[in-house]
Formats: structure tokens, sequence, C-alpha cells
């Protein structure tokens, strides 16, 4: 498992791990999406400012993942519908780096509360392209930078 991780965070950081073992302090710029990648984070936004668990859970995949710290995993519409139920507020989601590639594709970012604000925390998003070609959440992983 650390091994996947190593891996994960080496093809992210584009093979550069800090000799302390620490990531290097994020000073990151916020990149333009695709349209149809930028719709899918307002969405989401949207939902979450609106407390609205079942517009955020029609976000993801019929089997996505979220996965919140502290939290046992949700899986599927209704487990990430209750996971999310009691969620919301303000949002503001940036992109530090995506890619596509068919009908899959992640994109790495970070969350704050308002437009001028720092960000708050992190995430990561696996996406998949559905049937109708409208991409969806596969997984959703977020912390804090607290």
């Amino acid at each position: 498992m650390k091994r996947a991780a190593l891996v994960i965070i080496m093809a992210l950081s584009g093979g550069a791990v800090p000799a302390t073992g620490q990531m290097p302090d994020a000073n990151l710029s916020e990149i333009v999406l695709p349209p149809e990648i930028d719709t899918l984070l307002r969405a989401y936004e949207d939902a979450w400012e609106r407390r609205n668990a079942q517009v955020l859970a029609d976000l993801f995949t019929e089997d996505g993942f979220v996965l919140r710290p502290n939290s046992p995993p949700a899986r599927g519409r209704a487990a990430i519908r209750a996971a999310y139920a009691n969620s919301g507020g303000p949002l503001v989601l940036r992109a530090y780096s995506f890619a596509v590639s068919d009908s899959v594709g992640y994109i790495v970012g970070g969350f704050a509360r308002a437009d001028d604000d720092p960000d708050i925390g992190k995430f990561v998003l696996a996406l998949k392209k559905g049937s109708g070609g409208r991409w969806l959440i596969a997984a959703d992983i977020d912390n804090s930078n607290f």
C-alpha cells in the first residue's frame, strides 16, 4: 500500500519527492479546465452550497466512492447521499492539475470557502465518462490542510 501511494505521489509531482519526505510548499496556480470538466466542478460547488445531497450523489457513477477523513468509505449513490446528508455550505473548488484519456481522468485541486480565501483543503477526483458522454465522479478523496 505504501508503495502504491509513493508511485501516485511521484506521478503527480513529476517524480520529484523531497528528501525530507514532506511535500513542497504548495503555491499552486489554478488552471482552466475544459468546459465539460469544469461543468462538473461547478455543479459540485452548487449542490454543496445548497446542501443538496441528492444532486451531489447524482454527480457520481452508480458505484462511485466518497473517501472522507475520519469516515468509512461510502460506495454507491445511496451511501454517498447519506454521507453528504448533513454537509454543505460555501465552497470554491480550484483545479491545479487534470488529465483525461478516452473515458477516464482525474482532477487534483484545492478548496476554500470563498474566491479570495486561501485553500483550506485539497482533493482528488477520479473521473469516468458515463454512457451519455457526461463526465461523472468515480471517487472523491479530500482532506484538510490543517
